[in-house]
Formats: C-alpha cells, sequence, structure tokens
C-alpha cells in the first residue's frame, strides 16, 4: 500500500507537468513537447504494470500499436514525409513517430488513467486496510482496464508480426529457389550435356569403332545413374516424398538412419501437424543433425518431438564440443527464419564442451479444440456482477435522483436520501459510478478472456 500511494505522488507530480506540456503542445504549437509527454506517461503506465505484475501476478499486457518502421528511401535518395522530401530520414521519422502517438488510443487511455488513477487509489484505501490482498486484486483488474492490450491493438500487433515474418519468408523462399538453380544448374544440367556430348560421339564411333561406343555408353548409363541420384537429392531437398507420404514422425526417422550419428528418435505427436509445418520441422531436424556431425564433432544425438496441447515442441540433443553460435553462421539463423513464419522460437543452450541442446517452440501450430469458456471463477464473478450492478446503478442512483429533482419526501430504502443535504447529490452519484463499474468490469472480463484466446494463425 506504501509503494501505491508514492507512485500515487509521483503521478501526480508528472500529472502537473503534463498537463502544461500537452496544452502547449496543442493550443500553442509547441509540438516538440508532445513525444517527451507521451514517453514520460509510458515509462510511469509501464512500471505500473510491473509493479501489479510483480504483486498480484496479474500480467497487463502493453496496448500499444507497433512503432512505425524507418523511412525508406526514394531512388533518388531522397526520404517522403507527405508530400516533402528530404535529403535525411531525420524529419520523415520524426513525423511519423508523431502521427503514432497521437493516432494510438493507448496514449489518451494512459492520460486518462494518469488522471483518475490517484482517486482509484484513495478510494481504494479502506479495502486496503482490511483485505489488502482483495484490495490489490481490485487495483489490478482497475489497471487491466485502463492499461491492458485490446483487441484492436493486438490485432493490429500480430499484423505488424505477420508482415515481418512475410518478408522473412519471402526472403527465404527467394533464397531456397537460388539454391535449387544453382544446384540444377551447376550439377544435373552440367551431367546431361555431358550425357547428349557421349551419344554425340557414340553415334559417330558406332560404325567405325564399336568397342570404343559400347565403352562410352556403358560410361553414359553410369553418368544417367547419377544424375538421376543427384535429380532425387535435389528433389528431397525440395520436399522429401517420404515426408508427403508417411508423415513428420517417419521422415525424421529416415534422416536418423542415414545420419552418420547415432540418432534416437522419440515421437509423441496426436495427429499430423499441417504441411507447412512438417515441412519446416523436418528441414530444421536436419540442419541441426548435420550441424552436429560435421561441426560438433558429435558421435550420438536424440530427438524429441512432443505436443503440449496445440504447441509443438521439438528438442535436439547432440554430444558434440559445443560452443554453437548463430553469429558464426552454422545454419541456426536459417532455421530461426523457416520458425518466425510459424511464430516459432529456437532456444540454444551449448556450453563449451557441450552437450548443445535446441529446443523449437511453434505455439499453436497442431489441431486443438478453442478453449472459449470462461473459468469457473471468472464466470461467477460475471454473472454476479451483472446481477448486482443494477441496484447500485437504478434503486440507489436513479430513482433517488428523480426524487431530488421532483422533490418527493419519501425516503424510503434509498441510502442517498437518508444522509445530510449536502452529502446526498454525491452519494447519488457515486452510486452511479459503483453500478456503471460493475457493468465495465463485467463486460471487461469477457471480453478480455475472449481477445486472449483470438487465433494466433490467418489464413487466406
Amino acid at each position: 500500500m506504501t509503494a501505491l500511494l508514492v507512485l500515487g505522488v509521483v503521478q501526480a507530480v508528472v500529472l502537473a507537468v503534463s498537463v502544461p506540456m500537452l496544452l502547449l503542445a496543442f493550443m500553442l504549437g509547441v509540438v516538440l513537447l508532445f513525444p517527451p509527454q507521451v514517453r514520460m506517461v509510458r515509462r510511469l503506465a509501464e512500471l505500473n504494470r510491473r509493479l501489479v505484475r510483480e504483486w498480484t501476478g496479474v500480467e497487463v499486457e502493453s496496448p500499444y500499436l507497433p512503432a512505425p518502421p524507418p523511412p525508406v528511401p526514394e531512388p533518388n535518395g531522397m526520404y517522403r514525409s507527405e508530400r516533402t522530401l528530404y535529403k535525411t530520414p531525420r524529419v520523415p521519422a520524426w513525423n511519423n513517430r508523431w502521427k503514432w502517438m497521437v493516432k494510438d488510443p493507448a496514449t489518451w487511455r494512459d492520460d486518462l488513467w494518469l488522471l483518475l488513477d490517484p482517486m482509484v487509489k484513495v478510494s481504494l484505501l479502506p479495502v486496503f486496510a482490511v483485505m489488502p490482498e482483495r484490495a490489490l486484486l481490485m487495483y489490478a483488474h482497475w489497471t487491466d482496464l485502463l492499461l491492458g492490450a485490446t483487441v484492436a491493438s493486438r490485432l493490429a500487433g500480430q499484423v505488424s508480426h505477420l508482415r515481418r515474418t512475410r518478408n522473412l519468408a519471402t526472403d527465404s523462399q527467394a533464397a531456397e529457389m537460388r539454391r535449387i538453380e544453382r544446384d540444377l544448374h551447376d550439377g544435373t544440367q552440367a551431367r546431361l550435356v555431358a550425357i547428349g556430348m557421349t551419344l554425340g560421339a557414340v553415334e559417330q564411333l558406332v560404325d567405325t569403332d564399336p568397342q570404343a561406343a559400347k565403352a562410352l555408353l556403358t560410361k553414359a548409363r553410369e553418368s544417367s545413374a547419377e544424375t538421376l541420384t543427384e535429380l532425387r537429392r535435389v528433389i528431397r531437398g525440395i520436399h522429401p516424398p517420404v515426408l508427403a507420404e508417411r508423415g513428420l514422425a517417419d521422415a525424421v526417422r529416415a534422416l536418423a538412419m542415414d545420419s552418420p550419428l547415432q540418432v534416437t528418435v522419440t515421437v509423441d505427436l496426436p495427429e499430423r501437424p499441417e504441411s507447412p509445418v512438417e515441412a519446416a520441422v523436418y528441414f530444421a531436424v536436419s540442419e541441426l543433425l548435420s550441424n552436429a556431425a560435421r561441426h560438433g564433432d558429435a558421435s550420438t544425438a536424440a530427438v524429441d518431438i512432443s505436443s503440449h496441447g496445440a504447441d509443438l515442441r521439438v528438442t535436439v540433443t547432440d554430444d558434440g564440443l559445443g560452443g554453437a553460435d548463430p553469429a558464426k553462421g552454422s545454419g541456426l539463423n536459417g532455421i530461426e527464419r523457416r520458425l518466425l513464419a510459424f511464430d516459432g522460437v529456437l532456444a540454444l543452450n551449448s556450453p563449451p564442451g557441450g552437450p548443445t541442446t535446441v529446443t523449437l517452440d511453434l505455439p499453436g501450430v497442431l489441431p486443438h479444440e478453442p478453449a472459449d469458456k470462461l473459468p469457473r471463477g471468472k464466470a461467477i464473478a460475471v454473472a454476479l456482477l451483472w446481477c448486482t450492478a443494477w441496484c447500485p446503478s437504478f434503486p440507489q442512483g436513479v430513482v433517488p435522483a428523480i426524487f431530488k429533482i421532483f422533490g418527493v419526501e419519501e425516503k424510503s430504502w434509498f441510502l442517498a436520501l437518508h444522509v445530510p443535504e449536502p452529502w446526498q447529490w454525491p452519494v447519488i452519484f457515486a452510486m452511479i459510478a459503483v453500478g456503471g463499474t460493475m457493468y465495465v468490469m463485467a463486460h471487461h472480463l469477457r471480453a478480455n478472456h475472449e481477445s486472449r484466446h483470438l487465433p494466433t494463425k490467418f489464413g487466406c
């Protein structure tokens, strides 16, 4: 409670500074004051979110829209902002960030929180004195109401993330196409040209030197077999047939059999993932086993593929030398780019001397039933709020107000009419505010639960 009061004092000071800065920015045109004011309030709001998380365990997500990307130069090297061109990106970047702050609803929600939060803290003081834990939980829900993420901000963050991952996936696909083209040009195409030249020589020698022609035919047949083997290797690099026909488990087991390492494979999947997910995991495991054999000097490895609800987790462990580092070009960056298309994360633990453990987590990629029902406790809270909010708002708020306006002397059971005259209107307004807050809390609990279970993947 003491920390909350101290934070309230800090909020009062920040409020006293913020109001003049906003007035100067929007009434007198001193727009340079607006970004510092926003950053100052956002730091304070982020501090409040962190303290609420530490005290109550309630996670209050940041609601801010994604920051604008840096300006991109035009073909002539200039940077555009609206209809004006600039030689440097400084002014366009400042303009973009200013518009981003102004148009972000969370900016104004932070200011509203800064204005109302000290009053909320003061009103909760009696509850803190009697039930401090309950008061902290009430304050956490209040913080989540104004400072938490909304459906719009979550969707905006997901769209921005999808845009970045789409660009990375496009770059990875282009690099893969260049690799396939290079393999076909330098390998298969060169062998086919050599076979054609050999057959041309056979055509010239078949009448004059049959023995030499027969030897060249034998050489052409061997070259065609090698070309077919190389072509199959290229096809496996695009999409292995065993992966399409038999699924991820058997494809990884086939990798283990072909690997020079002694590999043990454990797979526990209730259903097959989608084809793109299987391909990403297959090539990631293939790359990790290759790294362990070529760079880690390992002799054994273990691959574990399991599910945690809708999440897919892959763990690859080897007994190599360790010291793996994505910055050294070990192929881990390519694996991360593959996983980003599915919001996947790569975790690496490779101390010098080994062993090396790589964990791949792909959230929400397995078939599952969406958990859209409210937990029992929240459902009871929402029902109680909806069933009791009418009492303070209407019988104890609106009806006494009507009695006061029309001079009705009947006091009945209306609490506001039994207090001294100067306090009657404040009590009426407080009752209406309590009822409205209860309705808002009931709606917020339901909407917050639904927004947390929005699908994380978008289909076309």
